[in-house]
């Protein structure tokens, strides 16, 4: 009967375990120590979002998030081949690093108190924030964007920064850039709204439409790290070589060679 009773709770025990449910059964983040005995980072970036990571014609990962990612790995390990990249989508951009399937993640993260609650973010590589592209050539700045049909992404955070900045614009919702794209091109909308990095791949896609020079709001995009004590020597590494680079030019240099605002 007690023999029975022992099988019976081991078998719940690895029932459990399997599910996830007994915390110390779950996965976890390697420390700074764990990743120099790989000898590999491991990066969740993006493979879409053009220029700051995104496939080329040979189907190899590049643009400017790529870049940061090697950077480290040359930083940490010696060597910018020593880094294993790992495409991620915008929901799981967090939990990859939360339960251990990356180390890190440089995926176009902004820096928001929610965010800093579960992960551990960096000091920003770049500031990103909300800016306008247009092929009218006859809107050169913000202000003769200012009355303009206004073309942005439904509950997008665009919203509220284009209300606040330009009040007397007609805002247009979209559900895609595919959609604001007919918008501009049908006429039916004078200017896209969005983010500056997003903008900066639209107009390399699409060169007939200017990147106007604004930045109506401000966005710190920043590395993601496991939080916890047992990652501290991480964090500080991480932020002093982005510190570093912000001296040296280094992170303007690769914004401006990706076209970057």
């Amino acid at each position: 009967m007690i023999k029975s009773q022992k099988l019976l709770n081991l078998s719940l025990a690895i029932a459990l375990m399997t599910l996830g449910l007994f915390p110390w059964a779950s996965t976890r983040a390697a420390s700074l120590e764990e990743i120099i005995h790989r000898g590999k980072l491991i990066v969740g970036v993006k493979d879409n979002t053009r220029p700051l990571g995104f496939k080329n014609e040979q189907g190899n990962l590049q643009g400017f998030e790529i870049d940061v990612a090697q950077r480290l790995a040359q930083e940490l390990l010696g060597s910018a081949e020593a880094v294993i990249l790992r495409p991620v989508n915008n929901l799981e951009r967090l939990q990859v690093v939360i339960d251990g399937t990356v180390d890190i993640t440089i995926a176009r993260v902004t820096d928001t108190s929610s965010r800093s609650r579960v992960v551990d973010l960096s000091i920003y590589y770049y500031l990103d924030g909300t800016g306008l592209v247009t092929k009218n050539p006859l809107i050169r700045n913000r202000f003769d964007a200012a009355s303009s049909r206004v073309a942005l992404l439904n509950n997008s955070s665009t919203i509220a920064v284009i209300k606040s900045e330009m009040p007397n614009a007609k805002l247009i919702g979209v559900d895609s850039y595919e959609e604001a794209l007919s918008l501009l091109e049908s006429g039916q909308a004078d200017v896209f709204a969005g983010d500056n990095s997003i903008l900066a791949g639209w107009v390399q896609e699409y060169p007939q439409y200017r990147q106007l020079p604004v930045r109506l709001s401000g966005e710190a995009l920043c590395v993601v790290m496991p939080k916890g004590l047992q990652y501290k020597s991480l964090h500080n590494r991480v932020n002093d070589a982005i510190a570093r680079w912000q001296r040296s030019g280094w992170l303007q240099e690769r914004a401006t060679y990706w076209g970057l605002p």
